[in-house]
């Protein structure tokens, strides 16, 4: 199948190159970006040097293809891809502008009107883990923010099994590679290295994509750590019933039976005994786990995953498999590194 990735020359695009190629049943045949027009792909991906020598075109010279990966910024994307989706039989978008439903919503938590609401509703998350029945005839797919599907996969279980009793607070921590390519004043080196930045304190609009899902009230505060790529989420869910560990346990279990990129990473002794993002580098994979207070009344969740994978471009690759009934796993089997 023809795979084509618009807006191909940031992080989330170089990632959607470097699955692509090493996946069986996808060919990639266009990369676009407005910035490096022209120029080959391995000027901006190195890493990719001997495996491909297309190069970058530009956003109006997109020929028809099977798939189209939609990689560009946030904003850019419901501006192109109402005239772009006769070009492709589906499309995945992995920008924030078809995450929500609500046209409303959207414009409370970006600040903008949306470009093109009326098709908010026709897209389907692109989280195989809670859509796959939907995923498996959906042509329009988005992916979620990479903290909010550590978030959605952490919780998703109590919310399933009707744990959740009150407003989650969620911290999130992630790496400068979550900031994309761009460059900006506080990414700069000198000034971001070694700083724990709390950079959104309240009203992240990954709350929205979050309470989407679990049916609860969110708040969430973000901070940039020293990491290149990788997110981790700490979430204190109040709970109902006073649930013990063996029983919230059985939760996560049976929720991520038949999930082969979820795991549950609870436990007592060991170097790594809550998820950790350093372990999940260039894996598609996310771990989740979990603490109980003594008295049951509250869970703390971890999750964790590498922002660039599974929060983005793995996790379209995984929407794509779904859809064609490939396994899930097809092209994204990389274990991960330990040491790192």
């Amino acid at each position: 199948m023809r795979a084509t990735v618009l807006g191909a020359g940031g992080f989330i695009g170089g990632e959607l190159l470097r699955l692509i190629l090493g996946h069986p049943h996808l060919e990639l045949a266009q990369v676009t970006s407005s910035r490096f027009a022209g120029r080959p792909v391995t000027r901006t991906n190195p890493n990719l040097r001997g495996l491909t020598d297309l190069t970058f075109v530009a956003h109006d010279e997109i020929d028809d293809c099977d798939v189209l990966f939609c990689a560009a910024p946030h904003r850019t994307a419901m501006a192109v891809l109402p005239d772009l989706l006769g070009r492709a039989k589906q499309v995945v978008d992995l920008s924030g502008d078809f995450r929500l439903r609500d046209g409303n919503r959207y414009r409370d938590h970006y600040g903008v009107a949306h470009g093109a609401p009326e098709l908010l509703d026709t897209f389907t998350p692109a989280v195989p883990e809670l859509y796959r029945d939907r995923l498996r005839t959906a042509d329009r797919m988005s992916v979620p923010g990479c903290m909010a599907t550590a978030a959605v996969l952490g919780l998703a279980p109590l919310a399933e099994a009707g744990l959740i009793d009150g407003t989650v607070l969620v911290d999130a921590r992630t790496g400068s590679s979550g900031s994309g390519a761009g460059a900006s004043d506080a990414g700069q080196h000198p000034v971001r290295s070694g700083a724990m930045r709390v950079f959104a304190p309240a009203g992240h609009r990954h709350e929205a994509e979050i309470a989407q899902v679990v049916g609860a009230p969110v708040e969430m505060t973000a901070t940039g750590v020293e990491a290149v790529r990788g997110v981790q989420v700490v979430c204190r869910v109040p709970l109902a019933g006073r649930p013990d560990e063996r029983a919230v346990r059985a939760v996560y279990r049976d929720f991520y039976r038949d999930s082969p990129f979820v795991r549950v990473v609870a436990q007592r002794t060991g170097a790594v005994r809550l998820p950790e993002p350093k372990i999940l580098t260039g894996t598609n994979r996310c771990d989740v786990g979990f603490a109980l207070r003594p008295d049951g009344g509250r869970a703390t969740v971890v999750a964790a995953l590498d922002n660039l994978v599974k929060g983005g471009a793995g996790a379209a690759v995984q929407a794509v498999n779904v859809r064609h009934g490939w396994p899930e796993t097809t092209g994204l089997n990389f274990p991960g590194l330990f040491p790192v």
